[in-house]
């Protein structure tokens, strides 16, 4: 028998995600967030089966419903219980006719979006709390179970897509532009894509650091004003995280600005142009990123703790503390000296935390001091059977 020539392209596996729509919605209709690509329409397509969907990507819906929002309730037949409308955010208008049929039909509405941009700043009608707010990251180590890999992790980032892709690179690539084009200029945030261009690209190289934001204005071309304006549009649009400093020392007087962390490992490199080889200071410094994801996605999605990270102003720094309870430091090395870990140290000399952790790339727990030494592995294991509270 002659052999076929014909590519088959294999679809990326479906993984379980911690987020259980049905548990969501069988309680309140519920908003759930979350940047592009990071899986909120397979988890529709996997869990909410049979469900009446309005997917506002589609040109077609999209202009049926911005033409006359109050044909949703017209479509919507007595069998439709739960709705989901997909990409509210492109038509914001559409919130009041869901808060209508929430009222008067009792429908339960899943509205999902890459962005809370327009919703948070259009003075639009957000439901007066009939909806919760949940948010969708990319994978986690749990999630992935025994597929997860650190060094895919770094190197490909985590949304599913590319994580499983045969050219993580060219789709990585591809993610920065339709990024772009799609949050950016579709919702309007900017007109100057040139100089929005240049500032994220600098942006990128302000991953985990406090920002220096005439610096960043100097690099990037644009005004210092400005830079503060694309700051909040990388945070309306999800792509970034603030984190917050701990203020609550007194033996060493803390800084008050925020450090900054792009959503996705993956991503950052795109953006940064380069790779994260294991023993540089980039691979040390995407290690810490993906840490940062793994907590913020335990926080949204099981705990709700505070995250925030420690800096003094003589120089010793903490990269996150957990609540009032938790330090962690983490290290991208194999075998840790004992002065690696002065600022935990120095936290400790506080006594306001119960914990002091460095997650490391060491391969058995050890103790110095206050300091617990952890492999990632074991940190991670234990972040998730929730034994940091």
């Amino acid at each position: 028998m002659k052999e076929s020539n014909k590519i088959i392209i294999e679809s990326p596996p479906y993984i379980d995600r911690i987020v259980n729509l049905n548990d969501l919605l069988g309680k309140k209709s519920h908003f759930l967030f979350g940047p592009r690509q990071t899986g909120k329409t397979s988890l529709i397509r996997h869990t909410l089966e049979g469900v009446r969907v309005y997917d506002l990507l589609d040109s077609s819906v999209y202009l049926a419903l911005s033409r006359n929002p109050g044909r949703i309730a017209e479509e919507i037949a007595p069998r439709d219980r739960i709705v989901v409308i997909d990409e509210i955010q492109r038509i914001p208008e559409l919130l009041n006719e869901v808060h209508r049929l929430i009222e008067t039909r009792g429908i339960r509405f899943l509205l999902t979006g890459s962005s809370a941009r327009k919703l948070r700043r259009g003075g639009v009608n957000l439901l007066g709390g009939r909806a919760r707010t949940r948010h969708l990251h990319p994978l986690t180590s749990k999630e992935l179970g025994t597929r997860f890999d650190l060094l895919r992790a770094v190197k490909c980032g985590l949304l599913p897509s590319i994580y499983f892709s045969d050219d993580p690179r060219a789709d990585l690539q591809a993610y920065a532009g339709s990024y772009l084009q799609q949050e950016i200029v579709a919702e309007g945030a900017t007109r100057n894509i040139p100089a929005f261009s240049r500032f994220l690209r600098t942006a990128a190289f302000c991953n985990a650091t406090i920002v220096n934001f005439t610096k960043v204005a100097n690099d990037a071309q644009v005004a210092r004003t400005t830079v503060y304006e694309y700051f909040e549009i990388l945070k309306d649009t999800l792509i970034l995280h603030e984190i917050p400093a701990w203020r609550k020392s007194k033996k060493r007087k803390p800084l008050a600005s925020s450090k900054y962390y792009f959503f996705d490992i993956g991503v950052l490199a795109a953006l940064q142009e380069r790779d994260f080889r294991p023993g540089t200071p980039e691979f040390g410094e995407a290690f810490e990123s993906y840490l940062l994801h793994e907590l913020i996605s335990y926080r949204d999605y099981q705990s709700s703790e505070s995250l925030s990270y420690w800096r003094s102003t003589s120089g010793f720094e903490v990269d996150f503390i957990i609540g009032d309870h938790t330090a962690i430091e983490v290290k991208a090395k194999q075998n840790l000296s004992s002065s690696e870990l002065k600022s935990l140290q120095a936290i400790a000399e506080e006594k306001k935390l119960k914990r002091y952790l460095c997650v490391s790339l060491e391969p058995r727990i050890r103790k110095i001091g206050k300091v617990v030494v952890l492999p990632y592995q074991e940190f991670l294991d234990s972040l998730w059977a929730g034994a940091y509270t």
